[in-house]
């Protein structure tokens, strides 16, 4: 597939920038995933689902290891979640073309309206831990999200970041820093889950999402330092600010 040399670095440029929200607080989807879909109208959407996942890969880990050099993150949690979210996540781009997305769709935005509220609401959420649960529900709840959010990375994608985010700061009770890198653990592991699928069933675009993962590694190494300066009243601020944009998305592309 020939793509012009303006479309290319229109692609970059925005996963450059859907890196950098990424690595902060999620919602990097929003931005990749819709590039794609403006700069390849006549590609299948399969096969942008699929592209789509190797700069996010790659971006996540650019982030993940750029927090790892200063925040230790729940590893055996991070582990108990990963694992079944690597399942989900093949499970659902196995399903990717069989299950209709538009059913997801108002389900998904009624869930991030409270989760923006939610947040908005409680002020003081995540700015610091305060852990409700036992390390064994903690194992149980943070296995069973992850099996759920993983299947709806792998079949839809957008807002990944900020339900994972959602689990760890208002449910298991992790402020918003170590939510956000013990997040990014898990999303490595949805993203490969889909690669997987999709790279089986020849629905990449190698050359063009490596391309485009330059601009997310790049992307996503300056905003986990940035996050990293503001703490997690920075990331609050920019996770409310994703889910919103997230809403007013879902809904235009349920009601219009």
């Amino acid at each position: 597939m020939e793509i012009s040399f303006t479309v290319l670095i229109f692609l970059l440029f925005a996963s450059t920038f859907a890196g950098f929200v990424d690595s902060i607080a999620g919602g990097g989807g929003l931005i990749q995933l819709p590039s794609l879909l403006v700069g390849l109208p006549n590609t299948p959407t399969a096969l942008l689902l699929g592209t789509n996942k190797v700069p996010s890969f790659l971006g996540t880990a650019s982030a993940t290891f750029s927090y790892l050099r200063r925040i230790r993150p729940d590893f055996k949690l991070a582990f108990f979640m990963a694992v079944p979210a690597f399942l989900g996540s093949a499970l659902g781009a196995s399903a990717a073309t069989r299950i209709p997305k538009d059913a997801f769709r108002p389900i998904i935005l009624v869930l991030l309206i409270f989760v923006a509220l939610y947040t908005w609401k409680k002020k003081e959420l995540g700015l610091v831990e305060n852990f409700t649960y036992g390390r064994r529900h903690q194992f149980v709840i943070g296995g069973l999200a992850g099996l759920i959010i993983g299947f709806y990375d792998g079949i839809f994608g957008p807002g990944t970041g900020s339900f994972l985010m959602l689990i760890l700061v208002a449910i298991l009770g992790f402020a918003f820093m170590q939510a956000s890198v013990t997040a990014k653990i898990v999303n490595l592991a949805t993203n490969l889950g889909a690669i997987v699928i999709f790279g089986y069933h020849g629905k990449i675009m190698w050359l063009l999402g490596l391309t485009m993962a330059i601009g997310n590694i790049t992307g996503g190494f300056l905003g986990a330092r940035w996050a990293m300066r503001g703490g997690s009243a920075l990331i609050r601020r920019v996770f409310l600010l994703v889910t919103t944009l997230l809403i007013l998305r879902l809904a235009v592309d349920t009601f219009f």
